[in-house]
């Protein structure tokens, strides 16, 4: 796949046709010179975007991973393997059990960086063992303003953030997206499942997959983007403002709390100041470290 033009954008404008293909540019000339890569790939846009890259320049010198771990929910590991088999790269599910790690499971504020550290070490044993150079992350250049402390894991990994590297942003991203025909250039970001569980709580398989089961409730009755904060025997619901009048609605309130419940809560509340990225990063936030992504 090749990207020729960007829709829309005015002279100037950092989504303007000539903007973003300078930028693209400029990935593909990062690329170009890899002995090969791996992708750590989600499904989402951003590592999608990134294999898209990648297929174009490495062709079979590329190799998606996906990191199968209880962090991600099935439906979104079958996502991943739909759009890998459209993008036509090598795809690989690698297990990893993350809650062997004490430092990830105890839930400390900088639990992604555990992760992570972890998640590109597994990486870098597949890529050795492909004779592969690189590895390659999402990482775009908005994520680089928030709390993100599995960027300092990918540091000091060596890997490689190619759409940050080149200035892309996120909505740069999704229009990079489209232009390669990826059904998920829209979509939500969906950060894993642990950042829905309060710091210093522990991590567990079961809390994941409850929360799992009760977001796709919420997403099979049509809530795009939507957070299940678990608190223990507590299921906490954000979705944007604009979609609580609905979610609040007789009868459709009663099926989703009924729903909610059967993953495994006891009590369902939803919470009226609605969808707010990072909520558990929202008191790190107002000292100055800065909001995350869950």
């Amino acid at each position: 796949m090749t990207i020729s033009t960007v829709p829309r954008g005015l002279p100037g404008d950092p989504t303007a046709p000539d903007v973003l293909a300078a930028k693209a540019t400029a990935v593909r000339a990062a690329l170009a010179g890899l002995g090969g890569a791996v992708v750590a790939f989600s499904g989402g846009v951003d590592s999608s975007v990134v294999a898209a890259f990648a297929i174009e320049m490495l062709d079979e010198r590329a190799l998606a991973c996906t990191i199968v771990s209880g962090l991600l929910p099935d439906e979104e590991i079958r996502e991943a393997e739909a759009i890998a088999a459209a993008l036509g790269i090598r795809h690989r599910l690698v297990p990893l059990d993350v809650l062997a790690l004490p430092a990830f499971v105890a839930n400390p504020p900088d639990r992604c960086y555990h992760c992570k550290a972890r998640v590109l070490a597994t990486l870098r044993e597949v890529a050795d063992a492909e004779g592969f150079e690189a590895i390659l992350h999402g990482e775009n250049a908005d994520d680089q303003a928030v709390y993100r402390p599995g960027a300092r894991a990918a540091e000091e990994a060596g890997a490689i953030a190619p759409l940050a590297g080149a200035g892309i942003t996120k909505a740069e991203v999704r229009a990079l997206a489209r232009e390669f025909g990826l059904p998920n250039a829209d979509r939500p970001s969906a950060p894993c499942l642990a950042t829905r569980i309060p710091y210093g709580e522990p991590v567990t398989l079961e809390r994941m997959r409850r929360i799992g089961v009760a977001e796709a409730v919420l997403r099979r009755a049509g809530f795009g983007v939507v957070r299940v904060r678990d608190h223990g025997a507590i299921a906490r619901i954000e979705v944007p403002l604009a979609d609580l009048p609905r979610l609040l609605a007789p009868g459709l309130r009663e099926r989703v709390s009924a729903e909610v419940r059967a993953a495994g809560y006891a009590h369902v509340t939803i919470d009226l100041d609605g969808y707010r990225s990072g909520s558990f990063d929202l008191a790190r936030a107002a000292s100055g470290t800065g909001g995350g992504d869950g």
